[in-house]
Parts: structure tokens; sequence; C-alpha cells
């Protein structure tokens, strides 16, 4: 299964920064010692006409230069360095690579990605370009330029904080589907809506959330046939999220992958994975719930590789 990372690419953060920068490398770390039916592959940068898919050109070239606005800069949550542009240029580009090799193979992921909050015209919530908006308009793209016809994505956003940059972005584009199930009263404060949004009451423990879960995907399968799935697997619902004010255990989080995954699976829709948020009070906590999560993606992997041609 491929799997593609960008964690060399670290950002220079100030001492105490709260953002868990390590959890990536730690991630692909536990993949290699653990998991051994992972293919790692170094993510490419994504280019500027890839990302002005999903963004405007004033913004990318803000970003790039390093004239965002002093306040717009403080929204992202990043100091500016080259650094952070490489990183989020080829975290992009991870998705886009997995959403390719998914299209192929029938499931991929992005160790890192998942950044929702990022908007046309800005960032916030430490994310900067939305990979997942990139990602779909891009698999459009190339699927139209064989076809003649527009490739319909679904996104599926099960990180703790709704995806309000991915619903900003696909307002009025009836060609993505955005589904977003997060916390009612956690980040951010004012929501976009998403084509469907599911709102949650803090201390959301697994039963409740699985039940919700099943819902949302029903009225998704009834409102919109994809044939590509982005799923941000967010390991921040998880009990011990400093962030998340849910109440997932392991289990119910690797039994929610496998509601999606299975879902996806059934319907033979090809899904591409990112990891999205995680802000364990223990880095490891957070590590775990990916391992958790890739240990069903090579499940699912393996199913699709046993189809008949």
């Amino acid at each position: 299964m491929h799997a593609f990372y960008a964690d060399h690419f670290v950002l220079p953060l100030p001492e105490g920064h709260r953002f868990p920068m390590g959890k990536y490398s730690r991630l692909r770390e536990r993949l290699i010692q653990e998991l051994t039916g992972f293919e790692m592959k170094q993510a490419q940068a994504a280019t500027d006409g890839e990302l002005a898919l999903a963004h405007s050109p004033a913004y990318i070239h803000a970003v790039c230069t390093g004239t965002l606005p002093a306040q717009l800069q403080r929204e992202i949550g990043f100091p500016w360095s080259e650094a952070m542009v490489e990183r989020s240029r080829r975290s992009v580009g991870a998705t886009v690579a997995a959403a390719r090799a998914a299209l192929t193979q029938g499931i991929a992921t992005n160790l890192a990605g998942g950044t929702h909050h990022a908007s046309s015209d800005k960032g916030g919530g430490f994310c900067v370009f939305n990979d997942a908006a990139v990602t779909a308009r891009l698999m459009q793209a190339e699927r139209f330029r064989r076809t003649k016809r527009v490739m319909p994505v679904a996104v599926i956003d099960l990180d703790v904080h709704q995806g309000n940059g991915t619903a900003e972005i696909f307002t009025n584009d009836t060609s993505v589907f955005t589904l977003s199930m997060h916390g009612e009263k956690n980040f951010p404060f004012r929501k976009v809506k998403s084509d469907l949004d599911v709102d949650l009451p803090d201390d959301t423990t697994d039963d409740a959330y699985l039940e919700a879960l099943h819902q949302a995907l029903d009225t998704l399968g009834h409102r919109f046939e994809s044939e590509l799935v982005i799923y941000l697997a967010g390991a921040d619902p998880h009990e011990g999220d400093r962030l998340g004010r849910l109440k997932l255990s392991y289990d119910g989080l690797m039994a929610r992958d496998r509601v999606v995954m299975d879902w996806a699976f059934q319907r033979r829709i090809p899904l591409a994975m990112c990891m999205a948020g995680g802000y364990g009070r223990d880095i490891e906590t957070t590590v775990q719930v990916q391992v958790n999560t890739l240990t069903v993606a090579f499940e699912y992997w393996e199913r699709w590789q046993n189809l008949t041609p």
C-alpha cells in the first residue's frame, strides 16, 4: 500500500509551540517498524498551477513570497519561513499522489495532510493550502481530459474540527460533496456550511459517534454518487486529545475507520486518506490512533487487491 510523506521538511517553530510537528516522523517510524506492507514514497511539491485549482493566485503568491499581512499569517498559526512553504506544498502533493494511487489500487494514504481550514484566499488553524480541495479538483481535471466527464468526489471529514475551508471552496460546486462530522462547540467557532454537517456535543462517546456516522454515510449515499472519496481520518476525536473535547476510545476510532472504508469498498469507490488533526496530551497517543487507522487501511487495501479483475 502506498504511503506518501514529507516529514523531513520540518517547520522551525518557536520553543513551546503547541503544534506537534514530531508526530509525522514518528508515525513513519512506527509504520516501518511494525507494518511491513507499506511502500513509503516521498511526496512531490504541488505546483502553483495545481494550488490555483482551489486557491486564488494572489493568496498563493503572498504565501510563497512571505508577504501575507501579519494578521493572516497569525491566523495560520505558523511563523512564515521557506520551510513552511515547502512543507505546505508537499503536504498537498502527498494527497494528490495518494489519490492517483487510490484510483488504481483502491486505497492509499498521505501520512500528513487534512489541512481543511485553508479556504480559497486565506489559511487558518495550522492549515496553509487545502490538500483535499486541490486534490479533488486536480483528479477531476485529469479525468475530464481523458473522458470529457466530471468525476464526482466526496470529502468525508472526520477531524474533530469542522472543515470550514473545504466547505467554502466547494460552495455551489455540485461535483464535490462535503461531509464534516465534528465537535459542535469546537474550532472554528464560525462554521461554513458543508453539504452535510453533523454537529456533535462535547463528550460524545463511541456508540453515539458511530450511530451518527452510519446515518451521515447513509445520507451521503442517497444524495450523491461519488467516484472518489477523500477521507480525513483525524485522530483528535480521541479521548486523550488536548483539543478534541470528544471521548472516543482507540477501539471506537478503529470502528469509525472500518465503517468509512467498508462503505467505500462495498461501493467500489477508491479512497485516498490523510491523517488530519491530532493533539494528544502524549504525542504517542496521537501516533497510536494513526497507526491503528493505517492498520485498518491496509486490511482494506488487501481486499482491493484480491478483487477479481
